[in-house]
């Protein structure tokens, strides 16, 4: 594939990412891979995935500062919620990258058709503005936090995503706060998880570097023109949110087809 074909992919396929995010939302950047793999031509599974996890990281980060200024962050449960899971995300790269790479991805299709179908019953909540993590409620508190994040990060790690489709609600859950506030604190925890998973990848030479910035520049311009689009639909979030969790659905079924399809005749030249 030519070079400049590549570079022109990765730049469009990050916009694409970043356009979503700023449209509806976390879940956006669960199309990374299938983009990196189908769109950019990675011909790894397991290079994708390291790519995908590192430019989700600086993606998160760059949202996470926006998000602190604001005031939408509970840095002592997203820090311990980030930790916990960090050594999930870790433990999940690391088994990833035993498994076949077509194999993987019939798998991440199948989470993709999961994870739309639960954005389809996504709404939004009230909570406890109020809650952090003290010394009076850690009994009750960081044992939830510590066991949902390892649980999310684990499962981070081994699709090589910012899991803040999965961080969110396991924020929610664990800690009883309202929606904003768990969106704000999960780029703690997704910022951590990309890094983690990224850094695992990278020591087994499993990251594309350029593809990497190019994709992570593309998703800062398309995150800006998301927000701004964003700003016209406030009244429709919840309509944009069904499309795209219908178009989540559709990529996860082709994923998980061209995945299966793929291992199966591996499998027959093998044998």
């Amino acid at each position: 594939m030519p070079l400049l074909f590549t570079q022109g992919a990765a730049l469009g396929s990050g916009a694409l990412v970043g356009l979503v995010l700023g449209l509806v939302g976390g879940g956006g950047s669960i199309l990374a891979v299938p983009l990196l793999v189908y769109g950019v031509g990675i011909a790894s599974p397991h290079v994708a995935i390291g790519t995908s996890a590192l430019a989700v990281s600086a993606s998160a980060f760059a949202n996470l500062i926006a998000h602190g200024r604001a005031g939408n962050v509970k840095w002592r449960c997203g820090l311990v919620f980030a930790a916990a899971g960090v050594v999930g995300a870790i433990t999940g790269a690391d088994i990833a990258q035993r498994i076949d790479g077509q194999r993987l991805l019939a798998l991440f299709g199948l989470l993709m058709i999961v994870v739309g179908a639960t954005m389809l019953r996504r709404k939004d909540g009230g909570g406890d503005e109020s809650v952090r993590l003290s010394r009076t409620n850690a009994r009750v508190l960081l044992p939830a936090l510590v066991g949902t994040g390892f649980g999310v990060g684990l499962l981070s790690g081994f699709f090589g995503i910012g899991g803040g489709f999965l961080v969110v609600p396991g924020l929610m859950i664990a800690t009883g706060m309202p929606l904003s506030f768990a969106i704000g604190s999960s780029l703690v925890a997704v910022t951590a998880f990309g890094a983690a998973t990224a850094v695992s990848y990278a020591s087994s030479g499993l990251v594309d570097w350029q593809v990497a910035a190019l994709f992570t520049g593309g998703g800062f311009l398309g995150g800006l023109v998301g927000l701004w689009i964003g700003r016209f639909f406030a009244q429709r979030k919840q309509l944009l949110g069904k499309i795209f969790a219908f178009f989540v659905i559709g990529v996860g079924v082709y994923v998980l087809a061209r995945g299966i399809a793929a291992a199966n005749l591996l499998q027959g030249i093998l044998s």
